[in-house]
């Protein structure tokens, strides 16, 4: 049997045959209860993770340049714990509570939306046996109802992986890392919700932001589930 049909279908199995217990406390019956989820609602951080300083409103003073960013919480918290779960042990269930909260923290649009999953390098979807990040914004969408779609609108231009890079090298990496499909059609009247699981040093999204910004895009909001380090 193929590596990729292996990795793809032994998770699946497991999500059906394994019981589940609440990652935060271990209560049986639900990968995420509702508890845990409000508690790690209510401690959402307030600050811009590309410089740390308190943000108002989502917005930072001094990264002016930035979209309102909207962050969950640090990845050394239960929210970080959740991320590596789901991403690294492919616990598909996940996909639906984290979905969950973020559409607890994201302000609601009037107008159309369409949220945008960082992709996810095509080598690391067969090791894992999911595209972490769109199953998430496929989720939010459904929550969040006829308004709000998931479109693969930005593509890898290389499959660069930033695991282990410095930050200067992560910087360079992104810069050339994404562009946007020929097949999307960018609506400046549209907001584009641009979703990632972890922020490290921000490099990956910071060059999203540009590639929307240049194709035309207008209203941009950020979410993040974890973020990575607050020193």
């Amino acid at each position: 049997m193929p590596n990729s049909v292996k990795n793809t279908t032994f998770p699946k199995l497991l999500d059906l045959l394994a019981p589940h217990y609440c990652r935060g406390c271990e209560r049986l019956g639900e990968v995420l209860c509702n508890r845990c989820k409000n508690n790690i609602i209510a401690s959402q951080l307030q600050i811009c993770p590309n410089c740390k300083a308190k943000a108002k409103n989502h917005r930072c003073q001094k990264c002016h340049t930035l979209p309102p960013i909207y962050l969950v919480g640090e990845r050394s918290s239960l929210i970080g714990n959740l991320v590596h779960d789901y991403k690294y042990h492919s616990t598909r269930a996940l996909a639906k509570p984290l979905a969950e909260i973020l559409d607890k923290i994201l302000p609601n649009t009037t107008n159309q939306a369409v949220i945008v999953p960082l992709p996810t390098i095509d080598r690391h979807i067969r090791e894992r046996g999911l595209d972490h990040t769109y199953l998430i914004a496929k989720h939010l969408a459904k929550i969040r109802g006829k308004n709000y779609q998931t479109s693969k609108l930005l593509l890898r231009a290389k499959n660069t992986v930033q695991v282990g890079a410095n930050r200067s090298m992560r910087l360079t990496q992104a810069d050339s890392a994404y562009v946007v499909s020929s097949k999307a059609t960018i609506d400046p009247s549209t907001t584009y919700i641009l979703l990632d699981d972890v922020w490290t040093t921000g490099a990956s999204m910071k060059a999203a932001v540009k590639k929307l910004r240049q194709a035309g895009a207008k209203d941009i909001i950020i979410a993040i589930l974890a973020l990575s380090r607050l020193d």
